[in-house]
């Protein structure tokens, strides 16, 4: 089944790395961009997703906020906060939100262990 992906970082350089990423594990799933929280929950009003691949270190509000938000407006939707900030607090918010960490830089083999639980919780939420 092919599922629509919000990514949101305010790097288009970033942006861009995630999506190729997701192209090469899903090719047929829709990926839909936005570069700031405030952009991210506008199109989240506007249309429903399935999963949302989130920077942590974004100007305005951060990931972990705007992950809160999505998981507020969709609680099954599967989210991961993609930093380079390994802090303790991060990743340990992160997961007090229910979203995944991931590392930056991400790999290939990061993104595709989230994609597939993700796909799991989908397959088994839809049923």
């Amino acid at each position: 089944m092919a599922y629509k992906v919000l990514i949101v970082d305010d790097s288009k350089l970033a942006r861009m790395s995630v999506a190729k990423t997701l192209n090469s594990l899903r090719p047929d799933w829709e990926r839909v961009e936005a570069t700031n929280a405030d952009e991210a929950l506008a199109l989240a009003r506007q249309s429903s997703f399935d999963i949302a691949l989130l920077d942590f270190n974004m100007p305005g509000r951060d990931g972990l906020s705007l992950a809160a938000e999505l998981r507020g407006l969709k609680a099954e939707m599967p989210v991961a906060v993609i930093s380079a900030n390994l802090q303790h607090e991060v990743v340990s918010r992160a997961r007090e939100i229910g979203a995944h960490f991931l590392p930056k830089p991400l790999t290939e083999d990061a993104m595709r262990a989230f994609i597939s639980e993700a796909e799991q919780r989908l397959t088994s939420a839809s049923r």
